[in-house]
């Protein structure tokens, strides 16, 4: 009788440590699958000699997948296995085409291989800027357009792009010179720390899983607490985001991660009922009937007086929250003029929710100076 109740219990623990497990792990008979807690866009298969990253939205409204393999230097590449990209790994030569990718390189300790960009001059981050300045980074062209003369002269081993649809020529082009081309679509993540959990996907390529696991986990521990400390106030100031560009005012929708960043700062979204992708196009009398009282203004820019501001477009001055100094542009920039919100915003969730916090409930975080905002004077 004893020794049934034992085992009894060793069963459901068991099971209950297999449960467990599988929440964060799904094992199968050919692979580990490694899943992410917030991004959706990738998915990792472990395998004993190699790792098979899943793309399954490379661009928005794609109707294909990507399977990329990535196979130890040391090891046999494996028979049987289709894919549409083979990496040998870890990487010591590669190519980025988007400054948000530079801060996941700097994050791993990887900055020194990057090797070409296009458009150098939007890079912000002061290692980058000083391998552009040496000449250790070179200068790609544009990104539609990439150099492929350059780039095949210095010969990275994989070149991390990304794309609004399929019909990209030049990483057709560079994929036929034997230069593997994965897409990163950390981009279309709609939750905040989604984007940052890309940081994995270039850990896998380093062979810095551990590394890359560590930097997100902090990353997620710092936003979930100052979240809970938002949560401690009941009172919610009315937000107002976005700007205007020519005649329409783009108005992020309510499902965006804008409208995810002001909800969990404790502000009152105005939009926030609003469902759908991008940015919503309206004109100035819209968002004057619904936002004129509004108590706080958010964007992002280069702007940097009220008086910009108004020579630009004068409606603004007709907004409460401009009349009361409550308006906030994020314009920090690099030492060429890049913006570091779009650079390492999408890297630095956490960052960018303390801002608003600050912003909304300058009490919570009395010792908190802005990052990425700066109030306009």
């Amino acid at each position: 009788m004893t020794k049934n109740i034992v085992y009894l219990f060793a069963l459901v623990f068991l099971i209950s440590c297999k449960k467990n497990n599988t929440e964060i792990k799904a094992v199968s008979d050919k692979g580990e699958t490694i899943k992410t807690e917030f991004a959706t866009g990738f998915e990792v298969i472990e395998y004993e000699n190699y790792n098979v990253i899943s793309l399954k939205k490379p661009w928005p409204n794609a109707d294909k997948t990507f399977t990329y393999l990535l196979v130890d230097k040391n090891k046999e590449v494996p028979e049987n296995v289709s894919y549409d990209a083979l990496v040998r790994v870890p990487v010591e030569k590669i190519v980025v085409t988007s400054t948000t990718h530079i801060p996941a390189l700097e994050s791993l300790g990887e900055i020194d291989k990057l090797v070409g960009f296009p458009n150098t001059k939007f890079i912000s981050s002061e290692a980058a800027r000083k391998r552009v300045d040496s000449g250790e980074i070179k200068e790609l062209g544009k990104n539609e357009n990439i150099n492929t003369e350059v780039l095949l002269d210095i010969q990275p081993d994989v070149v991390v792009g990304f794309a609004v649809n399929g019909n990209n020529k030049t990483f057709n082009t560079i994929q036929k010179a034997g230069i593997p081309v994965l897409y990163n679509a950390a981009w279309i993540e709609q939750h905040a720390l989604g984007r940052a959990e890309w940081v994995k996907f270039f850990g896998y390529l380093f062979k810095k899983e551990a590394k890359a696991n560590t930097v997100f986990n902090k990353i997620v521990v710092d936003y979930k607490n100052a979240k809970t400390l938002a949560k401690k106030t009941t009172d919610r100031p009315t937000v107002l985001a976005g700007s205007m560009f020519k005649d329409v005012w783009n108005v992020p929708y309510g499902n965006s991660w804008v409208a995810q960043f002001i909800s969990d700062a404790g502000g009152d979204y105005l939009w926030a009922e609003s469902k759908g992708s991008g940015s919503i196009a309206l004109n100035i009398e819209s968002v004057l009937e619904k936002a004129q009282q509004a108590d706080c203004w958010i964007s992002t820019g280069g702007t940097a007086d009220k008086k910009e501001l108004t020579d630009r477009n004068q409606h603004y001055a007709q907004f409460k929250a401009f009349q009361d100094n409550d308006t906030y542009i994020a314009n920090r920039k690099g030492a060429t003029g890049g913006l570091l919100f779009y650079e390492l915003g999408p890297n630095r969730p956490d960052l960018i929710l303390k801002d608003l916090i600050k912003i909304f409930h300058p009490e919570l975080l009395p010792n908190h100076e802005l990052f990425f905002y700066q109030k306009i004077k």
